[in-house]
């Protein structure tokens, strides 16, 4: 009788790899709602917020989107959701160690685009051929 090898308990992915699911996770923590959302949720950390909460500091979500990116935050693990079951039930979000492990990364995003915005926005101005005023 031959045993299997073990399976390994962590796993690296291979970004350039069409079929590796780390493309899929990128695409799910990449999003603005998702770095918007865990910026207010690691500032309450290791408190939760509340979905209505979430909704007024994260300007111009629309509560469907919330709800997806909440949806999928909490399915990876990086958000953990609580509900109190009372009527209407009060949904109470927070961030996971996961997630507040995130946070830093997704910083680090922040910072750099809005130091180099008005950069991009000049580049952009030359592809598209608008005269300098």
């Amino acid at each position: 009788m031959t045993s299997r090898p073990a399976r390994p308990t962590t796993r690296r992915g291979d970004v350039f790899d069409p079929e590796c699911p780390t493309r899929r996770l990128l695409d799910r923590i990449g999003t603005k709602w998702t770095s918007m959302a865990v910026k207010v949720l690691a500032e309450a950390a290791p408190g939760e917020v509340r979905f209505a909460e979430l909704r007024r500091r994260i300007p111009g979500v629309s509560q469907k989107m919330l709800s997806v990116t909440l949806h999928s935050l909490v399915r990876d693990g990086l958000v953990a959701r609580r509900v109190e079951p009372t009527v209407p039930p009060r949904v109470h979000y927070r961030l996971t160690d996961l997630g507040l492990s995130l946070d830093v990364p997704l910083a680090a995003l922040r910072t750099w685009a809005e130091e180099h915005m008005a950069r991009i926005d000049e580049a952009n101005a030359i592809s598209d051929g608008v005269p300098e005023i």
